[in-house]
């Protein structure tokens, strides 16, 4: 008989996506010993996931999941994709191999018939999702907002943007994108993502989608994406294959044994013990108010555009933007 488990989870959206990997690989490395099913914020995630089922807590083992390798990931030669994997391996005492480097988000054929948000908009081009912030959590991931413009700016008439963001996160609005910042649950942010060519952000939930939701038909087998790393976390315990992974581990002193993890540069005032520990080492005053990691603002815009200009120079990408149906809608 299958042993029946519930795997919970109260982590963040890109914790959960890689939850989904060790579920995926837990099944296809042990056919037939294990019926699963999850508890975790994130239910948008597991639709239409064949490993899944429902299950209730009196004929099921509940397994809080966790990723204790985390903790060697600046020394270690693993992925974050590895982390729930190898806990499950421990906790279960099976052996689950990996079988992609990546999530495994799903999308059902009748998603993939529906018109994206862009096309309901009356824009059917090509289109980047660009995440020009983050959470206040977390203030140590930030880039400057004035570098993103640049780069958007830099690639006006040829490539459009979407900017997307919960609007209780900071996310400074740019000007000449498509402004979706507040107006995707996180079931339609999937979808968004699926009908993306690119992704621009921090290392962020949209990092994680970028990897692990499904690509377009016709398309290149995996999706672009450009991240501004900086030196927080160690390359290669975030870094997906494909991505230009812009990271500046090794080039300062706070970094050079992999990823500082520092929670805050720009303090918040919200009583969290991240404002006093774990703070940067080395913060740069972008404006009154804002003060963002010196890893961070060694990252210029032209390096950026530099790594997106990449999928166009070598042929895995075109160019092609609707500019004037974008100005209609600011």
């Amino acid at each position: 008989m299958p042993k029946k488990i519930i795997l919970k989870s109260s982590l963040s959206p890109g914790d959960i996506v890689t939850l989904t990997a060790a579920v995926r690989d837990l099944h296809l490395s042990n056919k037939g010993k294990f019926v699963t099913a999850v508890d975790t914020p994130c239910p948008a995630l597991w639709e239409n996931n064949p490993y899944i089922t429902k299950l209730n807590k009196k004929e099921a083992k509940v397994i809080e999941c966790d990723y204790p390798i985390i903790h060697e990931s600046n020394t270690g030669a693993l992925h974050f994709i590895h982390g729930y994997a190898k806990f499950l391996e421990n906790k279960l005492k099976v052996n689950i191999e990996l079988s992609a480097f990546k999530g495994d988000i799903h999308i059902s054929d009748e998603e993939k018939s529906w018109m994206s948000q862009m096309e309901e908009m009356g824009i059917d081009d090509d289109f980047w999702i660009i995440v020009a912030g983050g959470k206040y959590d977390f203030t140590a991931k930030w880039w400057n907002p004035d570098s993103y413009q640049r780069v958007v700016d830099h690639f006006k008439g040829r490539i459009t943007f979407v900017q997307t963001g919960d609007p209780n996160h900071f996310h400074t609005p740019l000007k000449g994108v498509v402004n979706l910042i507040g107006k995707t649950d996180q079931r339609q942010f999937v979808r968004l993502v699926y009908h993306s060519v690119g992704i621009l952000c921090p290392i962020t939930f949209a990092m994680h989608l970028a990897a692990a939701v499904p690509v377009k038909e016709g398309r290149p087998l995996n999706r672009a994406c450009v991240v501004t790393a900086g030196g927080r976390e160690p390359q290669q315990w975030e870094a997906y294959p494909h991505h230009r992974f812009l990271s500046t581990n090794g080039a300062l002193r706070c970094c050079d044994n992999g990823g500082c993890w520092a929670s805050r540069c720009q303090k918040v005032n919200d009583g969290d013990e991240k404002d006093i520990r774990h703070i940067c080492e080395n913060p740069v005053e972008i404006r009154e108010n804002l003060q963002i990691p010196k890893c961070q603002d060694m990252i210029k815009p032209h390096d950026v555009i530099r790594a997106i200009e990449m999928y166009y120079e070598g042929g895995a990408l075109k160019y092609g933007s609707d500019v004037e149906r974008i100005e209609k809608l600011k």
